[in-house]
């Protein structure tokens, strides 16, 4: 999915705002993780992820691998931060972060 600077912008500023749902340790990605992962983008939309410690690259293919695995986007990421998104047209509105923060 292809997304114009505006709505980048947007979704990482309402991103800024959230506390990371998966935090991803010393074991990598685990089933577990994927799991944990898809539940979270299908309730929630737009979620952020804690990556493992280790460099940029390694850092940029963990959260490469996460998107692909869930069929999301990264929208950004910053230090050991990741921002995911997958849409969800079925979304709850009352879990649904870019729901809640709809201008």
């Amino acid at each position: 999915m292809q997304l114009d600077n505006a709505t980048i912008k947007r979704l990482k500023g309402i991103g800024h705002e959230l506390k990371p749902i998966v935090m991803i340790g010393n074991n990598g990605i685990t089933p577990a993780i994927t799991e944990e992962i898809d539940r979270a983008l299908t309730d929630h939309e737009l979620i952020k992820v804690k990556l493992p410690a280790g460099s940029k690259h390694d850092r940029d293919v963990v959260a490469t691998e996460l998107a692909t695995t869930a069929k999301a986007n990264v929208i950004h990421t910053i230090g050991r931060m990741a921002l995911l998104l997958r849409q969800n047209p079925n979304a709850n509105p009352k879990l649904s972060n870019l729901a809640r923060h709809a201008q």
